[in-house]
């Protein structure tokens, strides 16, 4: 594990109005590496989110630098900023936003119709991830006929088909009880073991040991990072 999937340098980002400014990360500096799970954790208002939003390219920095491969990101406009995430990007909400309308499969399908790609090679794409993280059998069942559990699957697979470099998860167990979050923690975990690259931002200790590496954050700033055992 040599080569940083992602380089963040000196990266802030301040919030200003007309009476307050609002420093939410204060000069960052973090690499996230190719086959790495990431989580990322602290109290409400520590940054965490913004640090998400920032690597996802959902928001652009004040100041710094951020590194993706060999593409610098900060100061790109948005369409280039858009293709970028559309071609190496999965992100993973604690909301699941699953679009009740459609089937299990047009969900995750949702993901690819964006990309150059005929209708056939689509649906094998949908039907091989849905085989990967267990959902194949609800295929044709809407959101609102799964379990919490199941939702978030769907939502893991929609991530996942487009095949990213990277897998951004904003409290992916937030919305579920104890056993379906560990469910979706231990798919994440297979994930990575396969070779997904994950980051996640996780309010729960018991989660973030499911990770590789977990980076503590406090006002802006990483206060301190610890890697699991082998």
């Amino acid at each position: 594990m040599t080569q940083a999937l992602l380089s963040l340098r000196e990266l802030s980002r301040v919030y200003r109005t007309d009476m307050v400014e609002t420093t939410a990360l204060d000069a960052i500096d973090l690499d996230i590496f190719q086959g790495e799970f990431v989580a990322i954790m602290g109290p409400s208002g520590c940054g965490k989110s913004t640090l998400l939003n920032m690597i996802g390219m959902l928001d652009s920095p004040s100041s710094g630098s951020y590194r993706f491969g060999d593409t610098e990101i900060a100061g790109l406009p948005e369409p280039r900023l858009a293709g970028i995430r559309k071609t190496h990007l999965g992100f993973i909400f604690q909301s699941f936003n699953l679009i009740d309308e459609l089937s299990v499969a047009e969900n995750i399908e949702l993901a690819l119709l964006y990309h150059a790609m005929p209708a056939a090679e689509r649906k094998a794409k949908v039907e091989a991830v849905m085989d990967r993280v267990g959902i194949a059998h609800r295929a044709r069942h809407r959101p609102s006929q799964l379990s919490g559990g199941q939702q978030q699957r769907v939502a893991v697979a929609r991530a996942l088909v487009s095949e990213p470099r990277l897998i951004l998860a904003d409290e992916p167990t937030g919305n579920l009880d104890t056993s379906h979050g560990e469910e979706v923690m231990k798919m994440l975990q297979t994930l990575n073991a396969e070779g997904s690259t994950i980051v996640m931002v996780t309010h729960s200790p018991a989660h973030a040991d499911y990770a590789s590496r977990v980076v503590h954050m406090l006002d802006g700033r990483i206060l301190q990072e610890r890697r699991r055992a082998a």
